[in-house]
C-alpha cells in the first residue's frame, strides 16, 4: 500500500521551480499565484536562496512545488491511500486527499507563511536538532533547564529537534549530551517553532482556518498533533489550528501508516529529508523519492517492480498497483466532459491527439499507446486531474 508524504518547510532551494516549468502540471503555478496574489513562478525559478528562507516565502514556495509534483505524479495513475505531510506538509496532505480545494489551501499557506513570520520577533526563538538520543531523552534534558525550552519534532529514533528560548536550547543541549546525544546541531532557522512561542501565530491562522471549508479526506491522513488518522473537518480545524505550537510527531505518524498496512512511502515535494526518515523509521519499508522530473519513470518502474515481485511469490496482487505499461490521462480543469468522436478499444491514440474537452478546455494525451477506455463519463462533471482515459503504452 502507497503514502505519499510531503516536505516541510526547510527543503526549498533557488530554482527548484525551473526543473518543471516544460510539465503539463506547471500550470498549478499560475492557479496559485492568482490565489495568493503573489508571483509563485519568481519564488520557484529566480528568488535568491535569502529570498526563499523567509518563511512566507520558503512556505508558498515549498507547498506550490509540492503540488506540482503531487499532479505530475498523478498523471501517470498513480494515487495514494494514505497522506502525511511534515509541518506545513500536512497541507499539502489535506489537499492531496481532496479536504482543502487547493486554492483555499493557497490562502492558509500564505496567512501561515507571514503569520509565523510575524510571530519570530517576539518573543525570539531558535531550534535545535539532538542526534543519537531517544524521545524520552530530549524531553528530559528540557525538563532540567530551568527556561523556555520544548521538544519541537519527534523526526525519527533518535532524532529529534528542541527549540525555544537561545539560552535555554543551549542549555538543555548541554543536558542533552549528558544523557548520551552524540550530536547537538543549531538549526539556521528564524523562530521556535511547534512551540508556544508560536502562539500569536496560531491566533491568527485560526481566523483563516475558520473562513475555508474542510471536508473528510479521501483515504488516510495521520495528523502530526496526535499521529492519528481523522476524518472529521470539526476535528482537523481543530488539529490544524493547534499544530503551530505543538510537536511534530513525525515519527509516530510513520508508525501509525505502517501498522494501518502501509508499506511504500514516496515523498512528494523539493527535499529527501522525509524518505531518509522513513529509513531510520521504518526499516523494512520501500522509500521513493519525488523532486525531479526524472525521477517520474523510474517511479513507474520501480512500482511495477514491486508488483512483479509479489505475484513471483504465488500471492494475489491486491490493492493499490500499477503496471508500467498503463498510464492514465488526467483532465486538466474542473468542468463538465465531452469526448471527441468515440475511440474504439484498442485504438492507438498518438501523443498529442484531442481525447475531448472539459468545458471548453481541450484534453491532449501527453503520450502514445492503446487505447484501453474511459474513465470518465460523458457529459458529467470531473475535477482537476481527475483520471479521464486509460492508455497502455509499448
Amino acid at each position: 500500500m502507497i503514502a505519499f508524504t510531503y516536505s516541510g518547510q526547510g527543503s526549498q532551494q533557488p530554482g527548484m521551480g525551473s526543473l518543471w516549468i516544460n510539465h503539463p502540471s506547471w500550470e498549478l503555478v499560475d492557479e496559485a499565484s492568482n490565489a495568493a496574489g503573489r508571483d509563485v513562478a519568481h519564488l520557484l525559478l529566480t528568488a535568491s536562496g535569502e529570498e526563499l528562507r523567509k518563511t512566507r516565502n520558503a512556505q508558498l514556495a515549498t507547498f506550490v512545488i509540492s503540488m506540482v509534483i503531487l499532479d505530475a505524479v498523478e498523471r501517470l495513475g498513480i494515487d495514494a491511500a494514505g497522506h502525511a505531510g511534515h509541518s506545513l506538509g500536512e497541507y499539502s496532505a489535506l489537499t492531496a486527499a481532496g479536504a482543502l480545494e487547493f486554492a483555499d489551501a493557497v490562502s492558509l499557506v500564505v496567512e501561515r507563511g507571514e503569520a509565523m513570520e510575524a510571530a519570530v520577533v517576539e518573543p525570539l526563538g531558535t531550534m535545535a536538532a539532538v542526534l543519537g538520543l531517544n524521545d524520552v531523552g530530549g524531553e528530559e534534558a528540557c525538563a532540567a533547564v530551568d527556561g523556555d525550552v520544548w521538544v519541537a519534532n519527534y523526526n525519527a529514533p533518535g532524532q529529534v529537534v528542541i527549540a525555544g528560548s537561545p539560552d535555554a536550547v543551549v542549555a538543555a543541549g548541554e543536558e542533552a549530551k549528558k544523557l548520551g546525544a552524540k550530536r547537538v546541531t543549531k538549526l539556521e532557522v528564524s523562530g521556535a517553532f511547534h512551540t508556544p512561542f508560536m502562539a500569536t501565530a496560531r491566533d491568527r491562522l485560526s481566523e483563516a482556518v475558520a473562513g475555508v471549508e474542510i471536508r473528510p479526506p479521501e483515504g488516510i491522513v495521520v495528523a502530526n498533533v496526535d499521529a492519528t488518522a481523522h476524518e472529521n473537518p470539526a476535528t482537523w480545524r481543530a488539529l490544524m489550528n493547534a499544530q503551530l505550537c505543538s510537536p511534530v510527531r513525525w515519527s509516530q505518524s510513520l508508525e501509525t501508516l505502517s501498522t494501518a498496512g502501509f508499506n511504500t512511502f514516496i515523498e512528494l515535494g523539493p527535499g529527501s529529508i522525509l524518505t531518509g526518515l522513513v529509513k531510520r523509521t521504518l526499516k523494512t519499508a520501500t522509500r521513493l523519492t519525488v523532486n525531479n522530473p526524472i525521477h517520474l519513470d523510474s517511479l513507474l518502474e520501480r512500482l511495477a517492480g514491486s508488483v512483479t515481485s509479489a505475484a513471483s511469490d504465488s500471492q494475489p496482487v491486491e490493492g493499490e498497483h500499477l503496471f508500467a505499461t498503463d498510464r492514465m490521462v488526467v483532465s486538466p480543469a474542473s468542468g463538465v466532459f465531452t469526448p471527441v468522436a468515440k475511440v474504439a478499444l484498442g485504438h492507438i491514440v498518438s501523443t498529442g491527439a484531442l481525447l475531448g474537452h472539459v468545458g471548453t478546455i481541450e484534453v491532449h494525451s501527453p503520450f502514445a499507446g492503446e487505447f484501453m477506455g474511459w474513465l470518465a463519463v460523458e457529459t458529467e462533471r470531473v475535477t482537476s486531474s481527475q483520471p479521464i482515459a486509460w492508455l497502455r503504452t509499448k
